[in-house]
């Protein structure tokens, strides 16, 4: 898809560092703690004093002191999730936990060897994960001091560690893979593995989601759904002609914006939403690679982060704001330079690794003063009005955010007399009045109820103050692991919203509520009271549960005791106040039969979402917060009297119906003021706030247990829908059984049909085949006859070929024995050269492996000495070893853990002696094993000669006996004629003569030689014979020709020769 071209904004380099800082001066001297050799301790002895331009609380060291004193490097630094707590790995493989609100520190763990990640935000807070430069990761606890867990698989150094929101899995990240863990079981799930090309540069969760996101080092970056690991999207390209190569990477805490800058001067800026890039920031000149970038959290922004840490080449950590790009502070220094820092989830502190080794703790107050406070004209100028006015106006020219200022014309006056009075007097305020984030209910009210509403950039956050969110990530992703719930699968049905982002969040929403609750998942107005609110913090699902969590325990009480009624107590209630109030209206209402449940009720709701505009809303709940709980309900209240002009007008109850379903002609400011009154002026008998309980916030850690509705009438609710759901799947599978047997009948009928009609075409083509088969069976008929006749005069000349290639075959099988009987002589005379050859040679590598035997066992010889001497040179070292070792610790406490290890080194020294000695006898000893084993085969070898050349005498004797025996078969088979007998005499006597040649196994070549001179003789002699048989069987073969032909003339007339003739 098509990117718009990203908005290019610059940094200006011409801006003065002191003037974003907002104040100058020298302050105190920094606060340095050297651990030293102590395991704990205190960081600082006293109380820290951040200075006003360095902004730094306390800067450690770890320092060796003995003969040669040295200072050990700190290398990674990470906070916990609530970051208090620090965690930091030096060089040598110490781990330190500093606790900041305790003022302490400990030794935790020591590795042995340096640390490349540190993890602290598990879901077992006193758990952590360290990757190490053995390639390994491990996780210890703080408290036992323990290995909890060994997780090995990466081939390379692991380069970052990511803990998902819930604290139960990590992915850790090198150079060629990415690997994710379950922390539970500590077991690898799945594996990230990529072209040895392209390689990874991060893999990370993005918080408050289940995405994680992966970036190359081609630049591309991938998206993937963390429970099924499918790829859900990627990012495009950057812009054309970009030289940008992403190094460096980070995300705003509500995962929205995706920052990613190089070996350059620019960053992008990424849409996660749109999947675009919306803006490229370009830094001063002097910055040309970024080498880390850091979200610095504030408490006002919801999430979404603006102000970003950007940490370049020349080691300084410059913070800017992403939305106006001005540079707000920075920390580090030319000769005091930054190698690695980390930002706190609160935003208080930023932990960085120097240059030097050592590690400084800043203070983002310090480093800006308007960083987490409300405009500062608001509380700080109060003295000098003109002065004020002046610095307002300095102010508002400086920041550029786009948004509306505060009205400080006419009325300023007034708001300034105001907020000083609250200014003194707020020493004597009740603590019950402090809020999170440093503010103060009771100042808060005195400003609402000066301006009418609260700021709308603030707004957010003073809500999120008044409700006192305790934010319980773990507890709300527990809600949302379970799913959706059954009762909100279908919620698109009741509630068509055209935005499935939005639609989503509510539905998460609302399941979440449900697993809370069972009450929510039966309370049908559920989906209408959260929608205003999923709408609001649609980007903060977490705080969005929390809020509509808190306005139903607080705002909501007693709603559900009359459950599936609507609650007729709170609705009394209102109609008591209605009464007092405005007793005319309440007639009007009762004489066209409205009750509280036609005008209350609705609005009740609804929240009021259905008759305000977002503005009024808002600035309706701005009143709704910062009072009691039954301020909700005089508003309601107030609504409906300050309607009275077009209520009393009335009289329908349609008409009415309708007034309280649609927006109205309504000032809302005329409201709030009336629900004010009716605060005030209300009697205390009839008084909502006696039977409504004061504000409770939700607990930290979980949530409290809501069961306050009749359990046996939500119970039997789920139960109905349930068992209706039941019988819902059971109709509808029957339904689908009806219809399959339905379409299977069908189909049936149709097989039927179409087997009827094939069958017709098969019998109609068969009709029509047995006819051609009757007419080609007459043709075969008289073809068989013709062929019959050309069978037998074939088979005549058959006669005659036989005959002639009989006479053919006879003499080459003649020959062909001749020259097997050559060639058997000849390969009995290669056969026992050979034998006598390969004999020699054998006998020759014997004596070759002999001597080679004999070299190696000198060799092994030589390197046993080899190896004595360097064992030899080994104890001479050691002995030295123990001798300096004895004159530089002769002090030291440890003299007997070093004597332990050179006994060891000695021990080991001899182990490794008698394993060489062993290894070189069981060498000898197989190399005679071998030795004897080529012996024996020489041996079998000879004997398996023996035995082939008693076969080969043996398949010479065969050979000839199958020469006899096929002499004698040809003889036999002159004798075919049995009119020849005098030739089957002589056969018969030749055979004799044969028959009396040896056949015993025993014969020699001489008497083989012999035998075959008389055979061929006698072969030479037969001839003559044989020629004169030849004439005497052609004359006989003459006459049985003529003798058939006659015989067939006599059977057959000439005639039919005619008709069997073949014709061209």
């Amino acid at each position: 898809m098509a990117a718009a071209p990203p908005a290019t904004a610059a940094v200006g380099a011409a801006l003065r560092e002191e003037d974003e800082r907002g104040s100058g001066g020298a302050g105190p001297r920094m606060e340095s703690s050297d651990l030293g050799s102590r395991q704990q301790g205190p960081i600082w002895h006293r109380k820290p004093s951040p200075a006003a331009r360095q902004g730094v609380i306390v800067n450690i060291i770890h320092s060796v002191k003995g003969y040669h004193s040295k200072t050990i490097r700190f290398l990674n630094v990470a906070f916990d999730s609530s970051g208090d707590s620090l965690l930091a790995g030096d060089h040598q493989g110490n781990i330190y936990v500093f606790d900041l609100n305790g003022n302490r520190f400990n030794l935790v763990q020591r590795t042995m060897q340096a640390c490349t990640a540190l993890a602290f935000n598990l879901r077992r807070k006193t758990e952590f994960l360290v990757a190490l430069a053995d390639y390994s990761v491990k996780c210890f606890d703080t408290e036992t001091k323990e290995l909890v867990s060994w997780m090995r698989g990466h081939d390379s150094s692991v380069s970052s560690i990511s803990v998902h929101g819930s604290g139960r899995y990590a992915i850790t990240t090198s150079t060629d893979t990415a690997q994710l863990w379950d922390l539970d079981t500590f077991q690898r799930k799945r594996k990230l593995n990529v072209r040895q090309s392209v390689g990874i540069q991060k893999v990370f969760f993005l918080p408050l989601s289940n995405t994680i996101l992966s970036c190359f080092k081609d630049n591309s970056v991938f998206a993937w759904e963390f429970d099924t690991l499918h790829c859900k999207y990627r990012l495009p390209t950057p812009v054309e002609g970009s030289v940008l190569l992403y190094k460096v990477f980070a995300v705003t805490r509500d995962g929205r914006i995706f920052v990613a800058g190089g070996k350059s001067n620019h960053l992008h800026l990424w849409c996660l939403q749109s999947k675009q890039l919306i803006r490229i920031i370009q830094m001063p000149a002097k910055v040309r690679a970024v080498r880390h970038l850091e979200f610095l959290p504030d408490s006002f922004d919801g999430g979404s982060n603006q102000v970003l840490g950007v940490l370049s080449q020349d080691n300084i950590m410059r913070f800017i704001n992403i939305e106006t790009c001005k540079l707000l502070f920075d920390i580090g220094s030319h000769e005091e330079g930054i190698s690695t820092a980390a930002v706190s989830p609160n935003g208080r502190y930023i932990a960085s690794v120097m240059e030097n080794g050592s590690l400084n703790l800043y203070s983002v107050q310090a480093l800006d003063q308007e960083g987490n406070k409300p405009p500062p004209p608001m509380f700080k100028v109060v003295k000098d009005w003109s002065k004020c006015t002046s610095e307002a106006n300095k102010q508002a020219m400086r920041v550029t955010s786009g948004r509306s200022e505060w009205p400080w014309k006419s009325k300023g006056s007034k708001i300034q007399t105001r907020l000083l009075k609250l200014q003194v007097n707020s020493s004597f305020e009740n603590k019950e009045n402090e809020l999170p984030g440093g503010l103060n209910k009771k100042r808060l009210q005195a400003l609402l109820k000066g301006f009418g509403e609260y700021p709308a950039k603030y707004r957010m956050f003073v809500w999120r103050s008044l409700l006192q969110l305790p934010e319980n990530h773990l507890a709300f992703s527990s809600l949302i692991d379970k799913g959706t719930h059954s009762a909100f699968v279908n919620i698109q049905n009741a509630y068509p919203i055209k935005s499935r982002k939005l639609l989503r969040v509510l539905q998460r929403t609302l399941s979440a509520l449900a697993h809370w609750s069972a009450i929510f998942a039966e309370t049908p107005y559920i989906p209408l009271l959260a929608f205003p609110f999923v709408k609001l913090f649609q980007n903060n699902q977490l705080i969005c549960f929390e809020v509509v969590a808190t306005v139903v325990v607080n705002f909501c009480q007693h709603w559900f005791e009359y459950f599936p009624n609507p609650p007729v107590n709170v609705l009394s209630m209102m109609e008591n106040v209605l009464a007092h109030h405005d007793k005319e209206l309440l007639q009007h209402l009762i004489k066209y039969s409205v009750t509280s449940q036609v005008y209350a009720w609705p609005l009740l709701e609804t929240l009021f979402s259905e008759v305000l505009t977002r503005e009024e809303w808002l600035k309706v709940f701005d009143n709704i917060f910062s009072n009691h709980p039954s301020y909700f309900l005089m508003i309601a209240v107030a609504y409906i009297i300050c309607s009275r002009a077009p209520l009393l007008h009335c009289n329908q109850t349609a008409d009415f119906e309708y007034f309280f379903h649609h927006r109205n002609n309504l000032d809302i400011n005329v409201v709030i003021k009336e629900a004010y009154h009716l605060m005030e002026a209300t009697p205390l008998d009839i008084h909502p706030q006696r039977m409504l309980d004061d504000f409770i916030p939700l607990t930290k850690g979980q949530y409290p247990v809501f069961n306050k509705y009749p359990t046996f009438i939500v119970d039997y609710q789920t139960q109905e829908r349930e068992r209706i759901r039941q019988d819902e799947i059971e109709y509808l599978r029957e339904r689908q059984l009806a219809h399959e047997l339905e379409a299977k009948a069908q189909e049936r009928k149709a097989e039927d049909e179409a087997w009827y009609r094939k069958q017709e075409l098969l019998r109609e083509a068969e009709e029509q085949r047995r006819k051609i088969l009757l007419e080609e069976e007459k043709k075969l008929a008289e073809q068989k006859q013709r062929l019959a006749a050309v069978k037998r005069e074939l088979k005549v000349k058959e006669l005659q070929f036989l005959d002639a290639s009989r006479r053919r075959f006879l003499k080459y099988q003649q020959d062909q024995r001749q020259m097997e009987l050559k060639r058997l002589d000849d390969e009995i005379a290669r056969k026992a050269s050979m034998r006598e050859q390969e004999t020699a040679a054998t006998v020759q590598d014997v004596e070759v492996q002999r001597l080679e035997l004999e070299s190696q066992r000198q060799l092994f010889e030589q390197v046993a000495e080899e190896n004595l001497t360097k064992a030899e040179q080994k104890r001479f070292d050691t002995d030295w070893r123990l001798q300096a070792l004895h004159k530089l610790r002769r002090d030291d406490q440890n003299r007997e853990k070093h004597y332990e290890e050179i006994a060891k080194i000695l021990h080991d020294n001899r182990v490794k002696e008698a394993e060489l000695l062993k290894t070189m006898r069981e060498a000898e000893e197989k190399k005679w094993e071998e030795v004897i084993q080529k012996k024996a085969q020489l041996e079998e070898e000879q004997k398996a000669a023996a035995a082939a050349d008693e076969h080969r005498k043996q398949f010479l004797e065969d050979k000839i006996n199958d020469a006899l025996e096929l002499a004698e078969k040809l003889q036999r088979e002159d004798g075919y004629f049995e009119r020849l007998r005098d030739l089957k005499a002589r056969r018969t006597e030749r055979g004799v003569e044969l028959q009396r040649v040896p056949r015993s196994g025993n014969i020699c070549l001489n008497d083989l030689s012999a035998s075959e001179s008389s055979s061929h003789m006698s072969l030479d002699r037969r001839r003559e014979e044989l020629a004169c048989q030849e004439q005497e069987l052609m004359a006989e073969v003459r006459r049985l020709r003529q003798k058939l032909t006659s015989q067939a003339q006599t059977r057959r007339p000439p005639s039919r020769f005619q008709a069997t003739k073949w014709t061209p």
